[in-house]
């Protein structure tokens, strides 16, 4: 297997500090660096959702080092890959992007209680994403 990912992906949510940051999480989990990861926020929060950090931690993945950062164009166009959740005109769009929009819940104020659906809905969908892309470098 080569040292060069087989894709790069970007996750784009109002605040990373949930969606986006989850996703990433599971992406560079379950990818490992198959797969180049970043997220970002049109409007970043101060710190990660401490419901989503707790939901990540009990199926063993730790995103408690990571900071919401501001959606640049530089990393939009750094990416094979765009998935948008909520983030509604503000992310920018190139040609040659794949674009997915996912439509989840925004964790924001909620629980862990009620953070754990979502999370579990952006597990399914990253596992089919990889599939995706594995499938794209088989082509």
């Amino acid at each position: 297997m080569s040292s060069t990912p087989a894709a790069s992906v970007l996750f784009v949510c109002v605040h990373n500090a949930g969606r986006s940051q989850m996703a990433a999480g599971f992406l560079t989990h379950l990818a490992g660096d198959r797969v180049e990861v970043r997220s970002a926020g049109s409007l970043p929060a101060e710190q990660v959702n401490p419901a989503a950090v707790e939901a990540m931690k009990e199926v063993g993945i730790d995103i408690s080092d990571q900071q919401p950062k501001v959606l640049t164009t530089e990393a939009v166009q750094a990416s094979d890959y765009v998935i948008t959740m909520g983030c509604g005109d503000a992310c920018p769009i190139f040609p040659g992007k794949k674009y997915l929009d996912w439509a989840l819940e925004d964790p924001a104020g909620k629980g862990v209680e009620s953070v754990r659906p979502i999370r579990d809905e952006i597990k399914t969908r990253i596992e089919a994403l990889i599939a995706e892309i594995d499938a794209q470098q088989e082509k």
